[in-house]
């Protein structure tokens, strides 16, 4: 298009041609300082009357387009917009041809758009977070590095995965980043909806809360077949009309789930809320099934062969799919020879198979609990890629050796045959390592501990920043229902596993790059400096020290210092979230979070598509920079995606699980920490199962409370009682509610009350309120003025 523009303006001025008839024909080239006609047949005349028409809706049309609020429009949309009547379509095209001509407009995707605005206009798919702002990644040919924000009241009607153009505002550029606003949207990401009645109207009409679209967007359901739905169904609806800020969103009902008190839905309702690919096709599973359950005579033929290396995989009890094995000895020089075996998924799914095409079309395996949506086959990622034990299994294998210190000497990487000798799992590793299990490996594990030692310092060295933070993981049983939770330790043994992985990712990424070949980087761009102060102030506020301007040491210094306090997985979780979203590039930016100029994924090919795809360019002739681009943009999307269904479940998972707790102890008492203080309420975290709750403002006590944004507190005005972040809490339970995924909580003040007078209490307020805490727009009114008066 710009060249099609360029050739207009620069061609031969003609005369102006005498105005014809109406005709639908290209428009002339026009003079700058003169309005543009349209090219006809010089013997056809226009009346003076259409002479007028052709001015008055040329000026009109000119003005309305470069107006502040124009917004990029299709043909229909603009002639609608214009009112223009049918007899002057005709007219109406030439109009929007000579603007075009003229360098006024400009088209695109069959979209008019306002010239002098357009290089502030971007387009790509929308990223929306649960409150409601977005972002948006541009795509790739605008040149832009950062995302743009895209404040909640900005986002149109879009939704999460929408294709849509947004217009920059070059006044609203903060240490964030660019700001701007949707404009148009140019196709929606999906044609359907998963969500759970949460309302039948009087007219036993069926409103539905949709997670995509949040507590404020309703989703009424036109029900032609007479299906009778009832308040805690999860449908699956088809969307007839997208609605808008005031409408709402009207769809059919597609499918019936089951309710919401059942479990055993969970997953599948995640699965088709988030898109998540979970059959394979027909064709896929064949082509699996066709290299057979063993490792062939021919498979290995030509292949480096360690099968008498001594050679285990260490892994979660819960592992199917073994990716990785280790291997490691010292040499006479006494440095260490480290092999890194990852499983090549290379050998068997190669590009454009029914394996491949649906591999990329999932990009990974999602993990909810107590069940995994593969990224291929099990006959494949749980059996002949998976490195069991006392198996030939086809491998690449990274061969490193590092000298005293952990730099590395010199690798090498190879196509290989090995056979592990033993599956660990964390825990057996442990107790080999602290001497209460025998095992033949442990002098080769405690050589590992040595290795791991030596890399985590260098790490500490560069500025990399390790949490060694526990994991909560929720326990289902086979019908989806939690039976509690197990804590995770992150020792020694995640650690070696981890540092041995990062080591081989690392070397791969530099290796490709010193090949000269395009690589699908790992890479983590600088937070904000904006974000890291905010971080100090809640590291300040919870009582720790840490300098206003820190280096990335400063935060280990400062994690390593709260490893075995209960806020340290909170202010971990805080940290992540101030810091960008690692993505697949393939522009290298280095890895921030890990200190790495290089980096990249290589050992995971069974389980990410990314990983993959690093095998086949180390062997093979590789991608183009333009291949790469569009399979690094899905697989971080895909990522994400993925990411937002494993957390979905999880914290379901957990309501549930605290329901039962209720259930059976209604005054179990919580242990939480204050995370966040607003003008309309606290924020904390329950300790035990890691949720977050909310007390807003008028249940937390019987003062006015005065807020100081700048201490995060609120302080009693009466009794000068002060609630702060880094406090700790005693809080009850009240309620759960499965549908909006909230729970409503209480304080405890008196200990010496009774279980009577208690209940009398709690059951004053036994409902939930009609909208979630974070929509309250009167609370948060009344917040804002009791920032300057206070109030109860």
């Amino acid at each position: 298009m710009a060249d099609s523009i360029k050739k207009t303006q620069t061609s031969p001025k003609k005369k102006p041609a005498k105005k014809p008839e109406l005709k639908d024909k290209a428009p002339a080239k026009a003079k700058k300082e003169k309005k543009p006609v349209p090219v006809s047949a010089p013997e056809v005349k226009a009346t003076p009357k259409q002479d007028k028409l052709f001015e008055n809706l040329l000026r009109s049309t000119r003005q309305y387009i470069s107006g502040k609020n124009f917004q990029p429009s299709t043909f229909k949309e603009l002639r609608e917009k214009l009112a223009i009547p049918k007899q002057h379509f005709d007219l109406f095209r030439e109009i929007l041809k000579s603007l075009v001509a003229e360098g006024v407009a400009l088209v695109e995707k069959q979209r008019y758009h306002c010239k002098k605005v357009r290089d502030d206009v971007v387009s790509g798919v929308l990223s929306v977070h649960p409150r409601g702002f977005a972002f948006l990644q541009p795509e790739k040919h605008f040149g832009m590095e950062q995302d743009i924000f895209i404040p909640k009241h900005l986002t149109l009607d879009a939704v999460h995965g929408d294709t849509v153009e947004v217009l920059i505002n070059r006044l609203a550029i903060s240490e964030k980043g660019p700001e701007g606003r949707i404009v148009t949207i140019l196709q929606r990401g999906r044609s359907h909806l998963a969500g759970i009645v949460n309302r039948i109207d009087h007219e036993h009409k069926a409103w539905v809360f949709a997670p995509l679209l949040g507590p404020t967007r309703p989703v009424y359901v036109e029900d032609e077949e007479g299906n009778s739905l009832t308040v805690g169904d999860r449908v699956i609806l088809a969307v007839k009309k997208w609605g808008e800020k005031e409408t709402p969103t009207i769809c059919t009902l597609k499918e019936k789930m089951g309710h919401i008190t059942d479990p055993s839905c969970d997953i599948p309702a995640a699965i088709e809320e988030f898109e998540i690919r979970d059959h394979f096709p027909i064709q896929a599973i064949e082509e699996a099934q066709k290299f057979g359950k063993q490792v062939s005579a021919s498979d290995i033929a030509g292949r480096a062969d360690f099968r008498e290396v001594e050679t285990f995989t260490i892994d979660p009890t819960t592992a199917k799919d073994f990716d990785d094995a280790l291997s490691l000895s010292k040499n006479k020089k006494g440095h260490y020879q480290l092999m890194v075996h990852i499983a090549d998924v290379s050998h068997y799914v190669e590009p454009g198979t029914a394996l491949d095409l649906e591999a990329n079309q999932r990009c990974n395996s999602t993990y909810f609990p107590g069940r995994c949506v593969p990224m291929l086959p099990s006959v494949l990622s749980d059996n002949l890629c998976s490195l069991r034990a006392n198996v030939n299994r086809l491998t690449v294998t990274v061969v490193i050796e590092l000298d005293k210190v952990g730099n590395v000497v010199k690798y090498e990487i190879v196509k290989s045959v090995i056979r592990s000798a033993k599956r660990f799992s964390y825990e057996e590793a442990k107790e080999v390592l602290d001497g209460k299990k025998r095992s033949k490996h442990a002098p080769t594990l405690h050589l590992m501990v040595e290795l791991c030692k030596l890399l985590k310092k260098q790490r500490y060295v560069r500025g990399s920043i390790e949490f060694s933070l526990s994991e909560l993981m929720v326990v289902v049983d086979e019908n989806g229902m939690p039976t509690g939770t197990k804590r995770i330790e992150y020792d020694v043994t995640h650690q070696l596993v981890e540092e041995f992985m990062l080591k081989a990712n690392e070397i791969v990424a530099i290796h490709l790059h010193k090949q000269g070949k395009e690589v699908a980087y790992r890479v983590h761009d600088q937070p904000a400096a904006e974000n890291i102060r905010e971080f100090v102030q809640i590291c300040h506020a919870f009582g720790l020290k840490i300098a206003n301007e820190p280096e990335p040491s400063d935060f280990q210094k400062m994690f390593d210092s709260i490893s075995d306090n209960p806020i340290s997985e909170y202010l971990a979780n805080a940290y992540i979230r101030k810091m960008r979203l690692a993505v697949y590039s393939e522009e290298n930016i280095g890895h921030y979070g890990l200190s790495l100029q290089h980096y990249c994924h290589f050992t995971s090919p069974i389980r990410r598509y990314i990983d993959l795809v690093i095998h086949r360019s180390i062997f093979q002739a590789g991608y183009t920079s333009e291949e790469l681009s569009k399979i690094t943009t899905q697989c971080s999307e895909q990522e994400r995606k993925s990411s937002r269904a494993e957390q979905s479940v999880v914290l379901l998972k957990k309501l549930r699980w605290l329901d039962s707790i209720k259930k059976e102890d209604p005054f179990k008492e919580y242990d939480a920490v204050i995370t966040k203080i607003k003008n309309f309420g606290i924020y904390f975290e329950a300790m035990d199962v890691m949720v977050e709750g909310f007390l807003h403002i008028s249940n937390i006590g019987q003062d006015y409370y005065i807020y100081d944004e700048h201490k995060m507190q609120l302080r009693g005005q009466r009794n000068g009682e002060i609630y702060r972040v880094g406090d700790k809490l005693s809080v009850l339970l009240l309620e759960v509610n499965y549908v909006m995924l909230e729970t409503r909580w209480d304080i405890i003040r008196d200990r010496e009350i009774t279980h009577q007078e208690r209940v009398r209490q709690l059951m004053k307020e036994s409902n939930f309120p009609k909208k979630s805490h974070n929509n309250r727009k009167d609370e948060r009114r009344r917040g804002k003025k009791g920032h300057k008066k206070g109030f109860r």
